[in-house]
């Protein structure tokens, strides 16, 4: 049976391997990337996500345009990291199939309210001010959503944008805070985890050996981005962060983690954006989430070669 998924994205070199990784297996139905700012203002990345779509060979997917800029703040990007598009690297011709007139969010709260309940699970790679903002504004789908599935958050890794936070929830805290908050059954796969899946030479070469347009264009976006964080920490790769969404929904026994508390800081200067994952249980606070916090590294790299491999 078919998981009926929504990518909420802001590509983004590992989101776009993310989509790719989505689109090319058959247990999950992506019912539309919705794009939202974050790595890189709106304007690229939904022009990202169709360029993705059509290099998967997929231009029926629909892709719609959501917020330009956080709820309560001014948007802070990453292009420091993926480059003036998002996509930079090899030179990517523009999108032909063409972006849908409805805003993402209004395309959420039809699709969760057109959905039998319980089917439709969402998948937030970048800020979370789609999520949100469709919560908002039609709070009778949140117990709609069979659950959601993030990339976001950090608790041992603390942060890669601040000291405290990691840049997804620094983005747009007010809208973590709204999702963390409304009740709705959440999987957060955290720097704690991706950072242990990093693109290592082997398994980047793996990727090019595929020979195919898919493999050449992963292993050349992974070499473009994991040049930052090798420097930054030294590490034998980039962490492939967004992707670890979509292979826990594939093959949840690749991780392990915990059901705790996640608050999000909105108040302090020093700390805005920190997920106060409650790891050790030491308040009272009911546990609102499943905070992933290991992998099996080779199982995930041979579940994602094996799934790009089919996109030739």
């Amino acid at each position: 049976m078919t998981q009926k998924i929504i990518i909420d994205t802001d590509p983004g070199q590992d989101d776009a391997v993310a989509i790719l990784l989505a689109l090319a297996s058959p247990e999950l139905e992506v019912l539309g990337l919705t794009a939202v700012a974050g790595n890189v203002p709106l304007e690229f990345t939904a022009k990202n996500a169709r360029i993705v779509c059509e290099l998967a060979k997929r231009p029926d997917v629909p892709v719609f345009a959501g917020c330009d800029r956080p709820m309560a703040r001014d948007l802070v990007t990453a292009e420091h990291v993926h480059g003036k598009t998002g996509l930079d690297g090899p030179q990517m011709a523009d999108p032909t199939m063409p972006l849908q007139d409805k805003h993402a969010v209004d395309f959420i709260i039809e699709t969760l309210r057109n959905e039998a309940p319980g089917t439709v699970t969402l998948c937030p790679l970048g800020p979370l001010t789609n999520i949100a903002t469709a919560f908002q504004r039609a709070p009778d789908i949140v117990e709609r959503v069979a659950r959601i599935v993030l990339m976001g958050g950090a608790y041992f890794e603390v942060g890669n944008i601040t000291p405290a936070a990691e840049f997804n929830i620094y983005v747009d805290p007010e809208a973590a805070k709204v999702v963390f908050g409304a009740g709705a059954p959440i999987t957060v796969l955290p720097l704690d985890v991706t950072h242990k899946a990093l693109t290592t030479a082997p398994r980047v070469q793996a990727f090019r050996d595929l020979g195919t347009q898919v493999g050449l264009m992963v292993a050349a976006w992974t070499n473009f981005f994991e040049r930052f964080d090798k420097e930054k920490y030294g590490s034998a790769g980039a962490p492939l962060h967004d992707p670890c969404v979509i292979a826990w929904l594939l093959r949840p026994d690749l991780f392990t983690g915990r059901e705790v508390n996640v608050e999000i800081e909105v108040e302090s200067p020093l700390t805005r954006g920190m997920t106060v994952a409650d790891w050790w249980r030491v308040t009272d606070r009911p546990a609102n989430a499943l905070f992933i916090g290991d992998m099996d590294a080779e199982g995930f790299f041979d579940l994602l070669t094996e799934r790009l491999q089919r996109l030739s």
